[in-house]
């Protein structure tokens, strides 16, 4: 599967319709996130389940924004419309993988027991 450009007027509904959503924030500019385009291209291909989304830090600034996005490339996935996962910097192809995979197997009821205790 291709990757998606996520917008503003698409982010939610891909968030919230999908089971599992991983975002690559990103800019032309930007040398990693050049390097780390084509790995998350090869890891998506993998994952024909699995939506992998692209936002342009640049043009869609406000989403930037709104995730406070300070460095890219920043990587996030989505479960369930939960952000499981964020962290910037490039992410080596097999731990990509291995993210993606644990994502999957992780029981969601379980993940939403835990977070209620923690607040």
């Amino acid at each position: 599967m291709a990757t998606l450009a996520l917008t503003q007027e698409n982010f939610e509904a891909t968030v919230t319709g999908n089971d599992i959503v991983v975002i690559d924030f990103w800019a032309d500019w930007c040398g990693p996130c050049k390097a780390f385009a084509p790995i998350f291209e090869k890891v998506a291909a993998q994952f024909p389940g699995v939506v992998f989304g692209k936002v342009d830090t640049d043009r869609e600034q406000e989403l930037a924004a709104a995730f406070e996005i300070r460095s890219i490339p920043t990587l996030m996935i989505f479960r369930e419309s939960t952000i499981l996962f964020m962290q910037p910097g490039m992410v080596p192809e097999k731990a990509l993988k291995e993210l993606v995979e644990k994502v999957q197997g992780l029981d969601m009821e379980e993940v939403r027991k835990k977070r209620v205790e923690m607040q």
